[in-house]
């Protein structure tokens, strides 16, 4: 489960920034309850190692993959 999941904002000068994220062990913390809550749902997950730099590839394949590029607020 790649986690945290970035939004890419199509707006120029509005990038995401994780200035005020939580600390390591903080958000290692959330990270482990988050997974336990899926599981505790019959939600199968599986994880690899926590901060991790890691490549993730997607396909879409879904009946429909929005693009929001736009010069207002959403």
């Amino acid at each position: 489960m790649p986690f945290p999941l970035r939004l890419n904002r199509g707006r120029k000068g509005r990038r995401p920034s994780f200035d005020q994220a939580a600390a390591p062990e903080e958000a290692r913390r959330l990270y482990e309850a988050f997974v336990e809550s899926m599981r505790a749902l019959d939600v199968h997950v599986e994880t690899g190692q926590f901060q991790a730099r890691m490549d993730v590839e997607l396909v879409n394949d879904g009946p429909v993959t929005l693009l929001l590029d736009s010069g207002r607020l959403f």
